[in-house]
């Protein structure tokens, strides 16, 4: 009985924070760090090669869809040639494409390496995240996704105000270098990680069957893509339309709103526990449809700030429900497939937001866009409604 007792305590103090634990967080703090940083200024290198809306919009968000399409293949090759190989791969891509970005003067060039860049990025961040699972105690796992997470969300809350800092200090080929010395730092960490083995077993009966996609978790996913369609407009759009308004103070949008995110992110998945998406949904939606009509207002720094804080309390609280929604009722053999659906869809709103956003500026004006948006999030919540009623009545 006392032996019990004792296994049972060392069990349930299994720690999260080991050596390889952190070094996984700090790479994937730096790579985020150098992405994010380039989120509002490729948009600004696009124009100043003389690109309008429109090829903004198709350089942004073939990235997306690049890195969307590669992750079955990165899933596949997690199995069959192992994490490390796969996650360093995926940097060395990335850090190489978005260090050439600062010698590129095509359009063409650029749209090439943006599709490459995709590539290393559905690596190594497919990768990040299944190596970060094998790296925490069953027992803690939600806890240390956590903490995992968290070092995502810090690069968020820097990155872009960071980004358009230097912007205004450096030139552009010096700001991509910066990023991919980043990266370099990602890379350094993760190769000194000891990454655990996978196992034989079932495995490679499991991934022989292409399922690209999990049933049980389509709903949420494209309840998902309707809301991520809106982060597609923000990133690559928001800092030209805060220039074209006269609104100076976009730098710290980003930081703001990355600070209201965290902050929800404390108490939203106990709420989910407790309640379910019904408690979440309908509030965190309202609440992103208001952000984005203060942008299309947006008469100046304080609207833009509010705005910042209602759609890092929505988005915050939204994300984490919707994910967990996802994989709620997949089988145990199918969660990773449910997390796979739900990122892939969550990718394709970005992409497909930066690209729809893009021909609305070009043949309209930017604060369109921000109006575009808020009825995406107007027809989630009637979709998410019509889903309950369908629900219910099977």
């Amino acid at each position: 009985m006392a032996e019990s007792l004792v296994k049972e305590h060392v069990s349930s103090k299994e720690k999260i924070w080991t050596r390889d634990f952190i070094l996984i967080c700090l790479a994937n703090f730096f790579v985020f760090l150098g992405f994010q940083m380039t989120l509002p200024t490729i948009p600004l290198f696009v124009e100043s090669l003389g690109g309008n809306d429109r090829l903004i919009g198709v350089v942004v968000g073939i990235f997306t869809f690049s890195a969307l399409l590669i992750r079955p293949f990165a899933g596949q090759l997690l199995e069959t040639k192992g994490r490390r190989f796969v996650f360093l791969a995926g940097l060395t891509i990335f850090i190489l494409t978005i260090g050439a970005f600062g010698f590129t003067t095509s359009l063409i060039l650029l749209f090439a390496i943006r599709v490459i860049q995709g590539i290393g990025w559905g690596y190594s961040t497919t990768a990040s995240g299944t190596i970060a699972t094998d790296l925490i105690p069953a027992k803690r796992r939600g806890e240390g996704m956590g903490y995992y997470g968290l070092s995502g969300n810090v690069a968020l809350a820097i990155g872009p105000s960071l980004g358009l800092i230097l912007v205004n200090m450096i030139s552009f080929k010096e700001l991509f270098l910066i990023c991919g010395l980043l990266g370099a730092i990602a890379w350094i960490s993760a190769s000194t990680i000891r990454y655990k083995k996978a196992e034989p077993m079932a495995i490679a009966a499991k991934t022989t069957k292409w399922n690209l996609y999990e049933k049980s978790s389509l709903q949420p996913s494209i309840l998902i893509f309707f809301i991520s369609v809106t982060f597609g407009g923000i990133s690559t759009f928001l800092p030209l339309y805060a220039d074209q308004r006269g609104v100076t103070g976009i730098q710290w949008y980003f930081f703001i709103f990355a600070a209201a995110l965290m902050t929800t992110r404390i108490f939203a998945g106990q709420l989910y526990d407790k309640h379910g998406h019904k408690a979440i949904y309908i509030p965190s939606t309202i609440l992103i449809s208001i952000a984005m009509l203060l942008l299309a207002w947006m008469p100046n720094n304080i609207v833009l700030y509010i705005a910042a804080i209602c759609y890092g309390l929505g988005f915050g609280a939204l994300q984490p429900a919707l994910q967990a929604w996802s994989v709620e009722k997949a089988a145990a053999n199918r969660k990773g497939m449910a997390n796979a659906t739900y990122f892939s869809f969550f990718d394709l709103g970005i992409g497909f937001g930066a690209i729809l956003f893009g021909q609305i500026g070009y043949f309209l004006d930017y604060r369109s866009i921000y109006i575009t948006a808020a009825l995406s999030v107007l027809l989630s919540i009637v979709i998410y409604i019509w889903l309950l009623i369908r629900n219910k009545q099977t």
